[in-house]
């Protein structure tokens, strides 16, 4: 609203005040229709049901969600719902979620979601789209999740992978960066050790509370950005969205938040590529399938260099893109600009990298993205032939 608001500002934030206070919200929240096809401990994995007179075709898209977060972050609301824009173009939408961690859960590793839930929901959605590969797109932690399985297993039908936000250089993140050394002085069973092993995990309100001190300026403006944006609806009905999405927040498994404290957290055990789990290594050198990774302008939990540090990471793969788009962390990947940036890049990728092309893209040239930096490499005939 401008410091002097016009009339039609009026009646706008009148409108919008009176329906919050009528009906609860201006956000249109209802989730996208879904039918559950597998499940498994801590596993769910979800089929999104055609839209009406449209038909699924091509390969089939798994969405893989971080750890502690809800589904919500890919179907935030509608025409902010990247679930609801593959589904309205056709293509076969799929999502895997891990339902409510408990207390009993504390002994599951990072190994239940790299070797049995992600490479599982994997082959459940290739099997029900009729055999075809599958488009994988990780957000957060799920994109490392997802890059890890993949390396792990050369035999999964997958076709490409594409990770948002996922950070690879844990130095570079200024929440972390500062403390870090403080972190390393204290080994073994320290403050955190101790805590987390006597909850059996990190539990839901200290979770959504993390969430939001990473975005701790703008919880502090809120009140003013509510204020000024008044006659807004559709800035108001993302905030109502996002709030939801932060109270959806679920605990972490004990054994898994250690493993990511220890390693990831306080050792940086991303930053050359691979992981030590149980007795094997784990490198994503190892991954061959064409890899598209998205970095958020301003996002303060995977910053663009933390993110960047994949890239020449990936020394197999067919293909690495890597692309920087307007948003935060949750912003880049459903915000109100994701549409026109992430969502046409994710719809060139996927089509590129399809066994049988049906949903047209949008002109390169109409992508607005922030800055656009890109690496191509191809390996086998497959690889090249497909980039032709």
């Amino acid at each position: 609203m401008d410091l002097i608001p016009k009339p039609d500002q009026v009646v706008s934030a009148a409108s919008n005040v009176a329906h919050k206070v009528l009906y609860g919200g201006l956000a249109d929240l209802r989730p996208m229709p879904r039918t559950l096809i597998d499940e498994g401990m801590l596993r769910e994995v979800y089929h999104y049901r055609p839209a009406a007179k449209v038909v699924e075709q091509g390969d089939p898209v798994l969405l893989v969600t971080p750890l502690a977060a809800p589904a919500t972050c890919y179907d935030l609301r509608r025409d902010c719902s990247l679930v609801e824009h593959f589904v309205r173009e056709g293509r076969p939408t799929y999502l895997v979620e891990y339902g409510q961690v408990s207390f009993k859960d504390r002994n599951l590793g990072m190994e239940h979601w790299i070797d049995e839930v992600v490479p599982t929901a994997i082959r459940e959605v290739s099997a029900h789209a009729g055999g075809r590969p599958v488009h994988v797109i990780g957000w957060s932690l799920g994109g490392i999740f997802s890059l890890l399985a993949t390396a792990a297993d050369a035999d999964l039908p997958v076709a490409s992978l594409s990770v948002v936000g996922s950070p690879f250089d844990v130095s570079l993140v200024p929440l972390v960066a500062p403390i870090r050394p403080l972190l390393n002085l204290s080994e073994g069973r320290g403050l955190v050790t101790r805590a987390y092993q006597a909850l059996g995990g990190v539990p839901q309100p200290l979770v959504r509370w993390a969430f939001q001190l990473s975005s701790f300026q703008k919880l502090v403006t809120k009140p003013l950005a509510v204020a000024a944006h008044l006659d807004d609806t559709d800035f108001l009905a993302q905030l109502e969205a996002v709030d939801r999405f932060t109270a959806g927040m679920v605990a972490y498994p004990g054994r898994t938040f250690g493993q990511l404290y220890h390693r990831f957290v306080k050792g940086n055990a991303l930053v050359g590529g691979s992981l030590e789990l149980d007795d094997r290594t784990i490198s994503v050198a190892d991954i061959t399938v064409p890899v598209l990774v998205f970095a958020g302008a301003t996002d303060g939990i995977a910053p663009v260099p933390a993110v960047k540090a994949l890239v020449p990471l990936l020394t197999g793969s067919a293909e690495v893109q890597f692309e920087i788009v307007p948003g935060g962390h949750l912003g880049m990947l459903t915000g109100r600009g994701a549409r026109a940036t992430t969502w046409r890049a994710l719809d060139e990728w996927i089509t590129r990298w399809s066994s049988d092309p049906v949903v047209a893209p949008p002109p390169p040239s109409t992508l607005p993205t922030i800055g656009t930096r890109k690496r191509r490499k191809h390996g086998s005939a497959a690889s090249r032939a497909l980039s032709k």
